[in-house]
C-alpha cells in the first residue's frame, strides 16, 4: 500500500528546478536569528522602509468594509487607468488602460507572458547573469531557456549582435531584458534598449521587458520598452519602488491582441488579484514623495558600499547604475561563492546571495549584496566583512 502510494505521488518532471537560492538563504538567517543573533539582511531584495502611507490609510479603510469581494479579472478599472497615467507622467507617453493587466506581482506577470506567448519547446533568450525565476518558470513551463553570458565588453547586457547570432543557431521564439538588472543594478540605455528591440522585432523575436526596477535609477534614467514598441510586453510591480513586496501585485501592458488571451489565463489561474492589494496599490501612486526620500536612502547606501568595500579587499564590482544590488567579484577570497556566502553568515551573522544562483557558469566569483536596508546596516556591514576578510 504504501509502495504504490509512493508511486501514485511522484513529482513530475517539469517540477524539477532548482530552487530559488536566495530564499534559501533567507531561511538560514532566519534560524541564526530565532537563536538570538542579529543577521545583517543583504540577501533578499525586498526594502526594509514600509509601503506608502496613503497605501496603508486606504488598506485599513477597506478592511472596514464587510466585504473585499473579486474584482475584475485584469484589475480594478481605476487602478488600470491610473498605471496607464503613470506612463504619461514618467515617461511621457500614452497607453490605453485596456493593454494594462493587473497581476500578482511580477512573478505572475512573466507565467501569464510565458503562457501567452511561448509553446512548450520554444527557445526564449534570457541573460547571465540573471534572475533564477526567468529559466526556472520556463523550464517548468516546458520552454527553454537559453542562458546568453554577459561580459564587461557588452556592459553586461545582451547585445543585437549575440541575439542574432543565437537566432541563426536556432530560431528564438523571445528574449526577456531587465533594466536596470538583477542582481547586477546594471541598465542600459535608451539607444542600446532601442537597438536591441529592433533587432528582435526584425527576427519576429517577441521581446519582454523587466521594468521592476524603474523609479530606482541613479546613472540615468530609465527607458521604458513601451516608449520605443507597440509590440513589447512590459512587466512591473509596486514591490521595489514603492516598498510593497509582500502585497503581491504588479502590473503588465500588453500589446491589444494579447488581453484577451492574458484575461482568460488569469481568470482560470487566479480569478483576480487580491482586492485589498489592488486598493493600496492605487492610493500607493499619492506616495510617491515618500519613495523619493527611500530612493535617496538607497543612494547614500550605494555610495557607502562603493566607498567601503574597495578598502576591505572587494574591488571588482559590477555597473552600479540601478536597483539596490552590488554584484561583486569575491575570487580574491574565494572561487565557491556558495561557500562564501554560508561562511561569512555563519561567522559575521551578514547575510548576501551566492552568484551562482544568477550565474551557474560564472556565479561561483560573485555574490549579491542588496543594499535596501538602513545606511547604518551598511557601514556595520562592511565593518563585520573588513574583520572578517584579514
Amino acid at each position: 500500500m504504501l509502495d504504490a502510494a509512493r508511486r501514485l505521488i511522484t513529482p513530475s518532471r517539469r517540477s524539477d528546478v532548482p530552487a530559488f537560492m536566495v530564499m534559501d538563504v533567507m531561511a538560514a538567517a532566519a534560524r541564526i536569528e530565532e537563536q538570538g543573533g542579529r543577521v545583517i539582511h543583504m540577501e533578499v531584495g525586498q526594502p526594509a522602509a514600509p509601503a506608502p502611507k496613503s497605501a496603508l490609510a486606504a488598506a485599513r479603510h477597506a478592511l472596514a468594509s464587510p466585504r473585499l469581494g473579486y474584482t475584475e479579472t485584469l484589475g480594478m478599472a481605476p487602478l488600470r487607468a491610473r498605471v496607464a497615467r503613470h506612463y504619461h507622467e514618467m515617461y511621457g507617453i500614452e497607453i490605453d488602460p485596456q493593454c494594462v493587466a493587473i497581476t500578482t506581482g511580477s512573478s505572475g506577470g512573466f507565467t501569464l507572458a510565458f503562457l501567452a506567448l511561448f509553446e512548450a519547446g520554444d527557445r526564449v533568450a534570457v541573460a547571465l547573469p540573471g534572475y533564477p525565476p526567468y529559466r526556472h518558470i520556463l523550464t517548468a513551463l516546458g520552454c527553454k531557456p537559453v542562458l546568453m553570458a554577459t561580459t564587461p565588453a557588452t556592459r553586461w547586457a545582451i547585445t543585437p549582435e549575440m541575439l542574432i547570432a543565437e537566432h541563426r543557431k536556432a530560431p528564438l521564439k523571445g528574449v526577456l531584458v531587465a533594466s536596470p538588472a538583477n542582481p547586477t543594478g546594471t541598465m542600459v540605455t535608451s539607444q542600446v534598449l532601442r537597438d536591441l528591440i529592433t533587432a528582435a522585432d526584425s527576427e519576429g523575436i517577441r521581446f519582454i521587458s523587466d521594468e521592476i526596477y524603474h523609479g530606482l535609477d541613479y546613472a540615468f534614467p530609465a527607458e521604458t520598452a513601451a516608449k520605443l514598441s507597440g509590440s513589447a510586453i512590459i512587466i512591473n510591480s509596486f514591490s521595489k519602488y514603492f516598498c510593497m513586496t509582500g502585497w503581491r501585485i504588479g502590473w503588465m501592458v500588453v500589446p491589444p491582441a494579447l488581453i484577451r488571451p492574458i484575461e482568460r489565463l488569469q481568470g482560470n489561474l487566479a480569478i483576480s488579484v487580491p482586492t485589498l492589494s489592488q486598493i493600496a496599490a492605487l492610493a500607493a501612486f499619492d506616495g510617491r514623495t515618500e519613495m523619493e526620500a527611500v530612493k535617496h536612502g538607497y543612494e547614500d547606501n550605494r555610495r557607502i558600499l562603493l566607498e567601503g568595500l574597495p578598502k576591505i579587499g572587494i574591488d571588482k564590482i559590477l555597473p552600479v547604475d540601478g536597483a539596490f544590488y552590488l554584484y561583486a567579484d569575491v575570487s580574491r577570497f574565494s572561487n565557491d561563492s556558495f561557500e562564501f556566502a554560508k561562511r561569512m553568515l555563519a561567522e559575521t551573522h551578514v547575510a548576501v546571495t551566492p552568484g551562482v544562483d544568477f550565474d551557474p557558469i560564472e556565479g561561483r566569483r560573485f555574490v549579491r549584496l542588496c543594499y535596501a536596508g538602513a545606511s547604518a546596516q551598511m557601514r556595520e556591514a562592511v565593518e563585520r566583512m573588513g574583520m572578517w576578510l584579514k
